[in-house]
């Protein structure tokens, strides 16, 4: 299985977390949550490999 990186690897997390929240801005639970679940598989199919989205699916789930 391959390993993931998670350590701090954003250029811009506060900018990014900006932009993250104003995206969501105006938009109902349902259609937030599935706004996120299309920038996952986005962000899936840019990474590609099946490995490595294991991988982080392992460590969003015993991250605390």
């Amino acid at each position: 299985m391959s390993r993931i990186n998670l350590e701090p690897n954003l250029e811009r997390p506060d900018d990014f977390y900006e932009a993250f929240i104003a995206a969501h801005e105006g938009m109902e639970e349902a259609e937030s949550h599935a706004f996120n679940a299309r920038l996952i598989f986005i962000l899936a199919n840019h990474i590609g490999s099946q490995d490595v989205l294991v991988s982080a699916l392992d460590a969003a789930r015993t991250k605390s």
